[in-house]
């Protein structure tokens, strides 16, 4: 789907706390989102692993609230905010209208694949709660880790 097959990625899941500090440092902004991604990809050294892809990092908490306010399923939004994740790992943003569309209907596509009820995908996809998750970059004179 992908077309990345030998592609890794790094998975963290942690709380509202540690997300909005992650939030602070790398976006400059205050309290918690719901999914940071973290491409590898970019930068200095972005070539020299092409397959190791990032990390993405979902608060539990704030996924926890999002489901329950969309009427999902939790592991659907767990779902969904993965897949979201990963899609900014490889390239994938929100920022305009056609970007947003082309980006939604890949999230579609990929959690149907993986069997996720549609139902609860679509509805969380088509109203998102929370602030616009983006990938993060180390905020102007910083650098990714420090």
């Amino acid at each position: 789907m992908l077309a990345r097959p030998r592609a890794e990625c790094s998975v963290l899941v942690v709380d509202d706390a540690a997300m909005a500090a992650l939030n602070r440092t790398y976006r400059r902004v205050a309290g918690p989102t719901d999914v940071l991604a973290f491409p590898m990809t970019e930068g200095r050294f972005g070539k020299a692993w092409p397959d190791l892809l990032g990390d993405v990092v979902i608060s539990a908490e704030t996924a926890r609230r999002q489901a329950r306010v969309r009427k999902a399923d939790l592991r659907a939004e767990l779902a969904l905010l993965l897949v979201h994740g990963i899609l900014h790992l490889v390239g994938y943003d929100h920022g305009t209208a056609e970007e947003r569309r082309r980006m939604w209907h890949k999230q579609r596509t990929i959690l149907a694949a993986c069997g996720i009820q549609a139902s609860a995908a679509v509805r969380a996809i088509r109203a998102p709660a929370g602030g616009r998750p983006r990938a993060a970059r180390p905020a102007p004179g910083r650098r990714r880790g420090e």
